[in-house]
């Protein structure tokens, strides 16, 4: 996996430091890893200082608000690497469990686009690239 991720980080260290992380922040909130990747895909592109029009920070584009309703208020630290993907993780179950364990719906939630087919379809094609593959 840490090869695929080559292209998006290229520094080796830096590249296990976030999929250690990610691994752990995923199974943490209950949430595929592959899933949360492809997530981070589509959402950043794996940058992690991107900041979207709307506001939102960091490898899982969390909204500020977020660090006010769930978090210390600091909306500085959805820059920081494991906070990032703690809170989207987080946020994601908080979805997942709130649409009964729709993970089309709780998508929808997560990008505010709910009943819209492109966001998790986009999400979906991106968890499929990042399946674990041996060899």
């Amino acid at each position: 996996m840490s090869q695929r991720l080559q292209k998006r980080k290229a520094e080796h260290l830096t590249r296990v430091e976030f999929l250690e992380t990610l691994w752990y922040e995923s199974r943490r909130a209950g949430l595929d890893p592959g899933l949360v990747l492809g997530l981070v895909e589509v959402e950043s592109g794996f940058r992690k200082y991107a900041v979207s029009v709307a506001g939102a920070r960091g490898y899982m584009q969390v909204m500020p608000f977020w660090m006010r309703t769930i978090g210390d208020g600091d909306v500085g630290r959805l820059f920081h690497l494991q906070t990032n993907l703690r809170f989207g993780c987080v946020i994601l179950r908080h979805y997942l469990d709130r649409e009964r364990g729709d993970l089309y719906l709780a998508l929808g939630r997560y990008n505010g686009s709910r009943g819209r087919p492109e966001y998790p379809n986009a999400v979906f094609a991106a968890r499929k690239r990042w399946e674990y593959k041996p060899g």
